[in-house]
């Protein structure tokens, strides 16, 4: 897992270092107003790779109410585009956690495990601006409400395949 701030004076060289795909899709958050944009899931090409955009308008929710999810084929390219405070959830996938739910070989490409108490979670602050890279050995849980209210949020999510970023040219 990767995170950070598009606003971060780092940006430049924490992207560099990435293969091409990542760094296309980071740019495009950076440089792009996608608060304002419609909500929706949106087929996109970034650097000549085809991507998936997804604009969500969600609440966060107590920890306890989400469930881990998971994904193969894509890595998933989530940001705070507005709202908030958000927490989200981590950790390493090791195959010790139940399955729930799994929709790997659907085009959402996700599974889902029951919730894992012995996992070793940790956890990120999101505020406008942040964004988590999540691979396909990091189980994540977004959306985690901060404190005693649930907050609106502005989410964005681009799936990058992962298959382009293997042996890809870094930024």
């Amino acid at each position: 897992m990767i995170f950070g701030n598009v606003n971060n004076e780092f940006f430049e060289q924490q992207t560099a270092i990435l293969p091409a795909p990542l760094k296309s899709a980071l740019c495009f958050l950076k440089e792009t107003d996608l608060a304002a944009h419609e909500p929706g899931r949106f087929d996109i090409e970034l650097g000549g790779v085809p991507m998936v955009l997804q604009v969500l308008d969600l609440t966060t929710a107590p920890r306890q109410t989400l469930r881990p999810e998971i994904h193969r084929k894509n890595i998933d390219v989530q940001f705070l585009a507005a709202g908030g405070p958000e927490k989200a959830g981590y950790y390493n996938d090791d195959k010790t956690s139940v399955v729930d739910e799994d929709l790997l070989d659907t085009p959402r490409d996700i599974l889902f495990y029951k919730d894992n108490q012995d996992a070793p979670e940790g956890t990120i602050e999101m505020v406008p601006g942040t964004y988590a890279v999540y691979f396909p050995w990091d189980v994540h849980i977004p959306a985690i409400q901060t404190g005693d209210v649930p907050a609106a949020i502005r989410k964005i999510v681009i799936k990058v395949p992962m298959d382009a970023c293997l042996g890809a040219e870094r930024g």
